[in-house]
């Protein structure tokens, strides 16, 4: 089946591009790596549309299982991704059988009495209480709750030892959860949560502080019973912290990051993740004081912009999801370009979208990333190794070239 986005697809030497992949993971400020990383791996939501099918109509969150896609349509996809970008990503078997699988655990908005539906394929959290009133009384209950009985089910220790005897495996639970202020948020509504805060500031500290504390506990319970008491790392996802000014964010959110890291990343070194894709600029500079190692923001934010906030953070972005969706390969390949070109030479970028890879994205695309970097994401190769159409996209002579003559 032809692409209609990509007449012909970018060159890529596919082995040497893999190669220098895994020799570039990890040397994220390196100026002598082969090359600019890349965190792009596809999810099963982009079958359907490779393949030329419609997306089944039960589809919701399911969707994002690799084994909700039939085996012959996974390794239908894998086949092409092999032949268009060098890699198979999704699992080909069977799926684990369901007596291997560990019993789902509860999360924060569960303990915060919040509710999920289902709304187009994607959880939404609704809000459990509504007025400073409710608001005392659930975090009344909320600190009163013994954390192990409430996340885990009851046959949680019996089940794990069965499937640890069965399969080897281990639980791996934490290391990450909803930001603070779209748990807020989700829990206590938009609104509320902003005029909490400019308002009823003790309530609100209040309400802080037992998400962080529940925070913690939660994180050291979930290490624990994954046999990794001594973990070191944390991660949010905070969408919604663009919602909030710099102060107010400074009063409510911030404190969360930076007693959570301290507990749980204090080294400067220690893996320190804030994804939120949304116009949240103006809190860079507050991330950066928590420390803040490795972002993934949003996509109408410039890689230039988040260097000078956050000069020692690695960036993960920022080819917008939508380009990578619904345009073309020309438009995907011309993203990941600027984003090379904006950061220099060791610039700390690692290639991803700013934010999730939706159904639309196409393996050409990745390829035409592929492309880019290998021909332009290397020490010295700015300038004669494009094909023809990239030297239309971009022809930067040396003199416009940063220090050292790398983007």
């Amino acid at each position: 089946m032809s692409d209609e986005r990509s007449p012909r697809p970018y060159d890529v030497d596919l082995d040497r591009f893999w190669a220098d992949d895994a020799a570039s993971h990890g040397r994220w400020f390196s100026a002598d790596k082969p090359q600019t990383p890349l965190a792009i791996r596809m999810p099963a939501t982009c079958v359907y549309d490779e393949l030329g099918l419609p997306m089944p109509p039960e589809a919701g969150t399911e969707i994002q299982d690799p084994y909700f896609v039939d085996r012959a349509l996974r390794i239908r996809y894998n086949d092409k991704a092999e032949r268009l970008v060098g890699m198979r990503f999704l699992p080909e078997g069977d799926p684990p059988p369901v007596e291997h699988r560990f019993p789902g655990v509860k999360g924060i908005t569960d303990l915060f009495e919040a509710t999920v539906v289902d709304v187009g394929g994607t959880g939404w959290v609704m809000p459990s209480v509504t007025t400073p009133a409710e608001l005392e009384a659930l975090l009344d209950r909320v600190e009163k709750r013994d954390l192990r009985d409430f996340l885990f089910p009851a046959n949680w220790d019996a089940d794990a030892k069965r499937i640890h005897e069965a399969t080897g495996a281990a639980p791996r639970l934490g290391g990450g959860i909803r930001g603070p202020v779209t748990a807020a948020m989700s829990i206590y509504g938009v609104e509320n949560l902003i005029f909490l805060i400019h308002d009823l500031p003790e309530l609100a500290a209040r309400f802080r502080d037992v998400l962080a504390d529940v925070i913690i506990r939660m994180t050291r319970l979930f290490y624990q019973v994954s046999g990794t008491p001594d973990r070191r790392g944390f991660g949010f996802n905070d969408d919604n912290c663009a919602m909030l000014s710099p102060e107010l964010y400074a009063a409510f959110g911030q404190p969360i990051l930076r007693r959570v890291y301290a507990e749980f990343a204090p080294g400067p070194d220690d893996w320190r993740f804030q994804h939120s894709d949304s116009a949240m600029g103006h809190l860079l500079p507050l991330l950066n004081e928590v420390g803040v190692n490795h972002g993934n923001f949003g996509p109408t934010l410039r890689v230039e912009d988040i260097r000078a906030a956050m000069p020692r953070t690695v960036i993960h972005g920022q080819i917008a999801p939508w380009t990578f969706a619904r345009g073309d390969d020309d438009e995907v390949a011309a993203e990941a370009l600027r984003d090379i070109r904006g950061v220099g030479a060791g610039g700390g970028l690692l290639i991803a979208t700013a934010g999730s890879i939706n159904p639309g994205s196409r393996l050409s695309g990745l390829r035409a990333i592929m492309s880019v970097i290998q021909q332009h994401g290397r020490l010295g190769g700015w300038w004669c190794r494009a094909s023809g159409r990239a030297r239309r996209m971009v022809e930067v002579p040396r003199t416009q070239l940063g220090a050292g003559g790398d983007p």
